[in-house]
């Protein structure tokens, strides 16, 4: 260790973390921030030295030390990282540093520091990562070192410190159909914990918890976020003491005796992921580049097919003329994947029988899903599949068989919820029931995605026999699942859906390729709900459907270039019964299809960009290619204007010594202005502009009616080389 022993500046994507190993307990953060550039060992010495604060009078003698795992035995008085006791005793561990290792690789910055107290008998281990986009990641283990005693772990919480700087917090809530809703407040002494009990991420969880300098947005002021990389229970906080000092920590949340370590033992937490930047777009732009980057990405296999999902065209009325029509349709406008979604199953004829039963229904398909499979295939498109794996309907030939695989506290069972209840995935027997139906369904039929849902809460979720607690294991074994799932057939894609938005997190995205944002297609909503789940989740990753003209989830009417042009920038689908749609609508569409088609490539790579506009009735967002040779802007109306004229937009993320060309981009640069109003600019002739007016003094936009919006394209003019990505569909 002694080598090791010191002051550790990691610097990547324009970030840096300087750790202080010089004490006797775990590391402690200097620095996590903006880079700081090439910094001598002895600049790093005297950060060390002004760093630190003076003690407050009448506290303790020598000034706490905060490290990573939150200690109550070295004075921190807020949240303790590691929390738990042996029948009351050995409940306040102090670690002493024993092991440190700091080592670099493929341009990511690694540091694993051991530490133990001997006479509390654990040992604690902290692993971080700071990758290539300078996202910071890390995790903590726990082990229970003694031979006779089992240790109860009740919290193992990792933090982060912020500076006083950060002033103001952002986090979002929300629920089924509106989820990731923002909320801002300041950041007060006290602790704002946001805990999620049930069971997956949940549809009002914050996906990241965000401290900031004053009025940050996107584009402006310092931002910190904490991501909590977990799909079952867990604990986001902010917390800043009456002595100042702030931090932003979580980890999972465990249930009364949920975790009991044996001798020998150890406890791993999730993942925890930090990211910096320099406004939200910055901050987004490091998770979205981290994901990127991993091999598994699905971009790296093939473009993003364009998905028909037939739910709201048929729900449970599977008639096999009517779905074959849907094929027809689907291939006609340009689809590249034809998804069957629910009521394809035995006794699945409405929503509360059938699930677990995971056999194809023989009344409804006598034949099986080979006419259907066949059918859609022989139209170009690949075939697709709903399932909801851990949930069960008390109706069932599964529950009637086993109801002692249903998760509940060992003697009622949980209150139901759309008339649902939750597999026990930790009993073995329920795990190899499921694993097997899955791939047979897999292997019989030519299947290329699982659209994964999982559509209650746990409550009460409890093992059988005895009923104690399950989250953790069920979690595990959800994981497990997809992991041996996908090792069997690695081509199959599969999405995340949880009612919607509910199970959205880095955990379940480690083994899927994209989430199903909400149950919501009202194109309105889904402008509020895109922009925020942005925040963790790149466009190419979240599930975007042009919905029916008419939402039956909120009741509002769109006309079709508003909802194609919402779901223009993510993972383009429709949900929408258009072998009823007329010709003309079905044109339309058609070609927005081949518009997303034609400029996928740029929108499933570039960098996610929102412009901070003072009217809260107009939102500008787009995507600028990495090298800033192009982007599409969305200007977005999403109600009656405030400003009597809503002045100029700026286009952010564009190279200010370039020059671009700009454009209306049709069809989204069809949608009607107002009455009598001109365009902005002739739209028959390209403008060309430098990109430092671009985005210094920005464009005029035009008055759009409420709920309508415009794309714009930019194009550099003058950098060399063939630089117009969107030429052709991909």
């Amino acid at each position: 260790m002694a080598d090791h022993v010191g002051i550790h500046h990691l610097r990547a994507g324009g970030v840096s973390l300087v750790l202080d190993a010089r004490g006797h307990g775990l590391p402690a953060v200097l620095h996590w921030g903006e880079d700081l550039g090439e910094v001598e060992a002895s600049a790093l010495e005297a950060l060390a030295l002004v760093s630190v604060a003076p003690g407050p009078p009448n506290t303790l003698d020598d000034v706490p030390t905060l490290s990573l795992l939150p200690e109550h035995a070295r004075g921190w008085f807020g949240q303790p990282g590691l929390v738990g006791h042996r029948a009351g005793r050995t409940w306040s561990p102090r670690l002493d540093l024993s092991a440190l290792d700091v080592g670099e690789s493929d341009g990511v910055h690694r540091l694993s520091a051991r530490a133990g107290d001997d006479e509390a008998a654990l040992s604690a281990r902290v692993e971080l990562e700071l990758g290539l986009s300078g996202l910071l990641r890390m995790r903590a283990d726990v082990t229970n070192e003694n031979s006779d005693e089992e240790y109860q772990l009740d919290a193992l919480h990792l933090a982060l410190p912020v500076p006083g700087r950060a002033e103001e917090l952002l986090d979002l809530t929300g629920g089924h159909i509106r989820e990731r809703s923002p909320q801002r407040q300041p950041f007060h002494v006290g602790s704002r914990v946001r805990d999620n009990r049930r069971g997956r991420t949940g549809t009002d969880a914050t996906l990241v918890v965000v401290a900031g300098t004053g009025g940050f947005g996107f584009g402006t002021g310092e931002v910190w976020g904490l991501h909590v990389g977990w799909s079952g229970n867990h604990r986001t906080y902010a917390e800043r003491l009456s002595t100042g000092e702030a931090v932003l920590g979580g980890g999972e949340l465990l249930l009364p005796g949920e975790v009991r370590l044996p001798p020998g033992e150890r406890y791993v937490s999730p993942w925890l992921y930090a990211s910096y930047g320099r406004g939200l777009d910055e901050m987004a732009a490091r998770f979205h580049s981290w994901l990127r980057a991993r091999p598994e990405h699905p971009t790296h296999r093939k473009p993003r097919p364009v998905v028909l999902n037939t739910w709201e065209a048929v729900y449970f009325d599977h008639d096999l003329d009517r779905l074959r029509a849907l094929a027809d349709a689907a291939a006609e406008v340009g689809a590249e994947r034809y998804v069957l979604d629910d009521g394809w199953f035995r006794h699945r004829r409405d929503d509360s029988a059938g699930l677990g039963d995971w056999y194809v229904d023989e009344d409804v398909y006598p034949k099986g899903l080979h006419p259907l499979v066949d059918h859609v295939r022989s139209r170009g498109l690949e075939f697709g599949l709903w399932v909801e794996p851990e949930m069960v309907n008390p109706d069932s030939d599964l529950a009637r068989a086993h109801p002692e695989w249903l998760l509940a506290t060992g003697h009622r069972l949980p209150l139901p919820s759309r008339r649902q209840q939750v597999l026990d995935l930790g009993n073995p027997e329920a795990y190899a029931y499921i694993l097997e139906r899955l791939d047979a369904l897999l292997t019989e039929y030519a299947i290329g995605y699982l659209k994964w849902d999982h559509n209650r809460d746990l409550l009460d979720a409890g093992h059988g026999p005895g009923g104690e607690p399950g989250v953790h294991e069920q979690t595990l074994a959800v994981y497990r699942l997809i992991d041996e799932l996908r090792s069997r057939h690695p081509d199959v894609e599969i999405e995340s859906c949880s009612s919607g938005g509910g199970r959205v997190d880095l955990g379940i995205l480690s083994r899927t390729d994209r989430i199903w944002a909400s149950d919501c297609n009202d194109a309105l909503e889904r402008q509020k709900i895109q922009r925020w789940t942005g925040l963790l989740v790149p466009p190419e990753m979240v599930g975007s459907h042009v919905g029916p003209p008419h939402s039956h989830t909120t009741g509002r009417r769109h006309d079709l270039p508003f909802r194609a042009g919402t779901a223009f920038f993510g993972h383009l689908g429709i949900e929408w019964d258009i072998s009823s749609a007329t010709p003309e609508e079905r044109a339309e569409l058609a070609r927005w299809v081949a518009l997303h088609r034609r400029f996928r490539d740029l929108l499933h790579s570039g960098r996610v960009v929102r412009s901070d506009h003072p009217d809260p009735g107009l939102w500008v967002h787009g995507v600028v290619a990495d090298d800033a040779s192009e982007a599409v802007y969305a200007l977005v109306s999403m109600q009656q204007r405030v400003w009597v004229q809503p002045g100029r937009i700026q286009l952010p993320g564009l190279d200010a010594d370039a020059t671009y060309q700009l454009d209306l981009l049709a069809p989204g640069g069809s949608a009607p202005a107002a009455e009598h109003d001109p365009p902005p600019w002739p739209s028959a002739t390209p403008l060309e502009l430098p990109g430092s007016v671009l985005r210094g003094v920005g464009v005029q936009v035009p008055n759009l009616y409420p709920e309508q919006l415009l794309l714009l394209h930019v194009v550099a003019t003058d950098q060399p080389g063939d630089t117009h990505r969107g030429e052709e569909a991909r």
